[in-house]
């Protein structure tokens, strides 16, 4: 099942970037997007059948979903300038400073790094490492092997990543509430997040049940992809600036 949907979808991304590259070549975006989401779905591809093929290390294979979410945030951006998205919300005026833009990459690599600590919990097997939330019977207990160490570093990193993203939240609030796409974004980050621990959380509870882990990917699938959008706003802003003069 998993390969026969892999093949559809492929020939959906590459039917998407083709289209996209003869009908909206005319934006900056267009082509390296294209080639990106191209890329990254036969690097993926390859990475699946080595696995199959010749097994592969749990730090290695913990990449492969990474590349899968980078292929998938180059499809949504590349949706969103077909569907002028841009245009609704006055998007191709909007400049920002280098404080909330360097804020804004940042937290979008680290983000990705969050991704891969997640992944890597999967394949380290170490998803009931410690059984309980947030620490096992109520209190801290140092890590005694590998397991331990990745499930601890995993929610290290994802606290980190909350409250990355409410600073990024206040600040967008207090020097750019003039923009709509930046609140929405980042209301709907919050979102996201909060949803993304929530479900980190049932993970545990229910003894990783499927259809809550299933959503813990989803969810922070489109976590990130909204954060390559707004990476893609931030790249535009030196251009707008001067324009707009």
């Amino acid at each position: 099942m998993h390969r026969l949907t892999t093949g559809i979808s492929s020939i959906f991304v590459i039917v998407l970037a083709i289209l996209a590259w003869i009908y909206i070549k005319d934006r900056r975006e267009t082509k390296p997007l294209a080639i990106i989401a191209v890329a990254f779905l036969v690097l993926q591809a390859f990475m699946g059948a080595a696995a199959v093929m010749w097994g592969q290390n749990p730090y290695i294979m913990a990449l492969h979903f990474g590349i899968s979410i980078i292929c998938y945030a180059a499809i949504v951006l590349l949706c969103l300038l077909i569907f002028e998205v841009d245009n609704k919300f006055d998007a191709r005026n909007m400049v920002i400073g280098k404080k909330l833009k360097v804020n804004i990459y940042l937290l979008t690599i680290y983000t990705y790094l969050s991704v891969y600590t997640g992944a890597l919990v999967r394949h380290e097997k170490a998803s009931l490492a410690v059984p309980a939330w947030p620490f096992e019977n109520g209190k801290f207990v140092m890590p005694t092997n590998v397991q331990d160490y990745v499930q601890y570093l995993h929610r290290l990193a994802a606290l980190i990543l909350v409250v990355w993203i409410l600073y990024v939240t206040w600040i967008v609030f207090r020097e750019y509430s003039h923009y709509r796409v930046l609140k929405y974004a980042m209301v709907l980050e919050i979102i996201f997040v909060a949803a993304q621990a929530f479900t980190g959380i049932m993970s545990v509870v229910t003894n990783v049940n499927l259809y809550v882990a299933l959503a813990h990917s989803l969810i922070i699938t489109m976590m990130f992809a909204l954060m390559t959008y707004l990476c893609l706003l931030a790249s535009r802003s030196k251009q707008n600036r001067l324009r707009i003069r």
